[in-house]
C-alpha cells in the first residue's frame, strides 16, 4: 500500500506563514496518508489540491458529524456536535436548507452595499486603539474587536463583551476541551441568543436574526433549537477565522517590508492581496473533516467507506502542480483558485464579508498606521495551534 505508519495529526507549522513543512513530502510520496488523530482514531489527509477539489465535491463523501468515523480533531468535538447539530457538519438536504437560510445576507450585492458601515465601524475602532496608546495587543483590541463587532452588527447582537465571543470560540474549538466545556460555552452563547430571538419575535429590527425569525422560525420551517444552532456557527465561524487572519496578515506584511510598501504605494492592489494572503496562510488548513461513505479512489489510493478523511487546504493551496513557487507572496498572481474557503457544497458562505472584512481592516491599518512595529522580539508573538483555526493568540504591537 506503500504507506509509512500513521503520522501524528494535526502537523505544527515551522514557520506561522506557510503549510507545515511535512505536506511537500506528503504530496509527493504520500498524498493520501494515514494518520492518527488526538483522540487515537486513525482518517486520511489529503494533500494535492486536485484531490482535494475532487474529494470536496464528491457528493459519496459525507460531512456529517454523526458518523462513527468522523475524524474529530478534539476530545469533546463529536459528542458536542452530535448534540447542537451545526449546519456545517450536516449533508443535504439538511444543509441546503440551513445554508439557503444564510445565503441572502452574504451574496456579493447585499455584502457591497454593508461597506460603507464596515469602514466606519473599523476606523472606530482603530481610533480607540490609537487613543490607547501602544505597546497592545492587535489580536484582542483590533484583529478580535474588528470581526466579533461585525457579526454582532450583522445579526443584532448588541455591542456585547466582544471578548465573551473569543472566549466561547476559544473553548468551543480547542481539540483540549472537554465535551462538558464544549456544551457549557455554546451554552452560555446559546442563552444570550435565545432571549435576542425571543425579542425579535415581539419586535422584528432590521438584522439577521429578526429576518431568520420572521422567516423561518415563526413559520415554523425550523425549531428554535436549529436556529440557536445556525446563528452559534454562523459566529464562531465568522468571527474566529477573520481574527486570525487579520492578525497574522498583519505580522506577515510587518515581517516582510517590502510588501507593505507594495500596499502603500498601490492600494487597489489590496482585493489581490487579500486573496494572495488567504491562499498562503491557509488558516482554516483543517477545518473539512469528512467521511467516505463509499470507496472513494484519490491518486491511486482507495479510501475505504466509513474511514474518516482530511481536505488539507493549506496543502492544497501550497501545491506546486497549482500555484508557481506557491511558498512566494505575490500580490500580482493570476488564476488564484486558492481553496481557502473550502470547496463544493460546503465553500464558505460568507467568503464575501470576509474579503470585505480583511480588505477594510488591512488597508486602514496600513493606511492609517505608517509607524505600526512590533513591540519586542518576532520570537514573542504567541502562536495559537490547539484551535481547528491556525492563528495568533497574541500580537504585541506599538507606533
Amino acid at each position: 500500500t506503500g504507506a509509512t505508519a500513521p503520522r501524528d495529526f494535526p502537523i505544527r507549522r515551522g514557520c506561522p506563514f506557510t503549510a507545515p513543512e511535512e505536506y511537500a513530502a506528503m504530496r509527493t510520496d504520500d498524498p493520501v496518508a494515514r494518520v492518527t488523530l488526538p483522540t487515537g482514531r486513525e482518517a486520511w489527509a489529503v494533500t494535492r489540491y486536485d484531490d482535494v477539489r475532487e474529494l470536496l465535491s464528491d457528493p459519496r463523501v459525507s460531512a456529517d458529524i454523526r458518523r462513527p468515523n468522523f475524524p474529530a480533531l478534539g476530545e469533546g468535538e463529536q459528542e458536542a456536535g452530535a448534540r447542537f447539530r451545526p449546519f456545517i457538519r450536516t449533508d443535504a438536504p439538511e444543509h441546503t436548507r440551513y445554508r439557503r437560510m444564510l445565503l441572502p445576507a452574504f451574496t456579493v450585492r447585499r455584502v457591497r452595499a454593508m461597506r460603507p458601515a464596515v469602514q466606519a465601524r473599523v476606523d472606530e475602532i482603530l481610533d480607540g486603539m490609537l487613543e490607547a496608546g501602544g505597546p497592545v495587543d492587535l489580536v484582542s483590541a483590533y484583529a478580535n474587536a474588528v470581526s466579533t463587532s461585525l457579526i454582532c452588527e450583522l445579526l443584532g447582537i448588541p455591542r456585547h463583551n466582544l471578548e465573551f465571543f473569543r472566549d466561547v470560540t476559544r473553548i468551543s474549538g480547542s481539540r483540549t476541551s472537554t465535551a462538558e466545556q464544549v456544551a457549557e460555552a455554546l451554552g452560555s452563547l446559546f442563552g444570550l441568543l435565545a432571549e435576542l430571538i425571543a425579542e425579535r419575535r415581539e419586535e422584528p429590527r432590521d438584522d439577521l436574526i429578526s429576518k431568520l425569525v420572521t422567516d423561518h422560525l415563526i413559520p415554523g420551517h425550523v425549531t428554535t433549537d436549529q436556529l440557536l444552532s445556525t446563528l452559534g456557527i454562523t459566529i464562531n465561524a465568522g468571527r474566529e477565522t477573520t481574527t486570525s487572519m487579520i492578525a497574522l496578515s498583519t505580522l506577515l506584511l510587518l515581517d516582510r517590508p517590502e510588501l507593505l510598501e507594495e500596499l502603500r504605494r498601490d492600494p487597489s492592489l489590496m482585493p489581490a492581496a487579500v486573496d494572495e494572503l488567504l491562499r498562503v496562510l491557509s488558516v482554516a488548513d483543517s477545518i473539512p473533516l469528512r467521511v467516505a461513505a463509499e470507496d472513494i479512489e484519490l491518486s491511486g489510493r482507495t479510501v475505504p467507506a466509513d474511514d474518516g478523511v482530511i481536505a488539507l487546504l493549506a496543502g492544497a493551496n501550497h501545491d506546486p502542480e497549482q500555484f508557481d513557487d506557491p511558498g512566494k507572496v505575490d500580490f500580482h498572481r493570476t488564476d488564484n483558485h486558492h481553496v481557502a474557503f473550502g470547496y463544493g457544497v460546503h465553500q464558505c458562505v460568507g467568503q464575501h464579508l470576509a474579503r470585505l472584512e480583511l480588505e477594510v481592516a488591512l488597508d486602514t491599518l496600513v493606511r492609517r498606521v505608517p509607524t505600526l512595529r512590533l513591540a519586542g522580539d518576532r520570537d514573542q508573538v504567541v502562536v495559537k495551534d490547539d484551535s481547528a483555526t491556525f492563528g495568533l493568540e497574541e500580537l504585541m504591537v506599538t507606533w
